[in-house]
């Protein structure tokens, strides 16, 4: 049965704790729909762990389509979340609306995820009919403007304004919302405020979801990863070793071998 915007609100009246991916491709989406992942993101890491740039702030519409397409191809249950990138919707509301429609008119997105407390954009998207998923915290699209990837909310007064954040996102209609590296209390605080779902990310235990990386998740990155980051397989390892053992036998000539070939006579 497929995941929709109104499960992710009984998940958390329920009690249900639930998990979301990042996937960018269909051979890892047919992955993690075949391991009943409820949710998946073509997240703007796409930029990092795709395209092998230092930060996600080069992604463009066009690549999250792209890689939105391929991913919508390799799942049927799952909820597709797709990011809007740095540049869709920071120069007005108009601007955003239009390509939160595209996500989901040319992705196939059924729900656009955006950073920061839009407030206005949220409430017109939603109006427009599409769902939104928000992101508080530490937000990778303003990378420049926070000096980096710190931990957000570390004040009082901080976790107050994060709480008030979440709580005006979810009066203009989000339907869950990410938080991304904040402390396990200022994520607690959120959580009890709100009647949607949140979604952690170097957040702590206390939400109501927990996202990772695909490929990070996998150990298919040959980089260091962030404290949070747990690894649940060493893939790129295996990937190197796959590779070399193929070179060595195409080298030795043991690579096609007759249970490899077409041994069939001519005539």
């Amino acid at each position: 049965m497929p995941i929709t915007v109104r499960d992710l609100r009984r998940f958390k009246a329920e009690g249900r704790r639930f998990a979301m991916l990042t996937s960018y491709d269909v051979l890892l989406a047919r992955a993690f729909e075949a391991a009943g992942i409820p949710v998946i993101l073509v997240g703007d890491t796409l930029g990092v762990f795709v395209l092998g740039e230092q930060t996600t702030l080069a992604v463009t519409m066009d690549d999250v389509i792209h890689h939105c397409r391929a991913v919508r191809a390799g799942i049927v249950d799952a909820l597709l979340v797709a990011d809007l990138p740095f540049g869709a919707y920071q120069a007005s509301v108009e601007q955003g609306v239009r390509n939160g429609i595209r996500l989901l008119k040319e992705g196939g997105a059924a729900v656009v995820k955006l950073e920061g407390p839009e407030f206005a954009l949220v409430d017109t998207l939603t109006a427009k009919g599409v769902p939104v998923m928000a992101h508080l915290g530490l937000t990778p699209q303003s990378f420049h403007q926070l000096g980096g990837n710190r931990v957000q909310a570390r004040t009082g007064d901080e976790v107050i304004r994060l709480v008030a954040n979440a709580r005006r996102l979810e009066e203009a209609g989000a339907c869950a919302l990410v938080l991304e590296g904040v402390p396990n209390e200022a994520a607690r605080q959120v959580t009890d405020a709100l009647g949607i779902p949140t979604i952690g990310i170097g957040a702590g235990p206390h939400c109501d979801g927990q996202v990772l990386v695909g490929p990070e998740m996998l150990g298919m990155g040959d980089g260091t990863s962030p404290r949070f980051a747990k690894r649940y397989a060493e893939l790129f390892g295996a990937m190197v070793a796959a590779a070399r053992t193929f070179a060595a036998e195409v080298e030795q000539a043991r690579y096609p071998d007759k249970e490899h070939s077409y041994d069939w006579p001519i005539r």
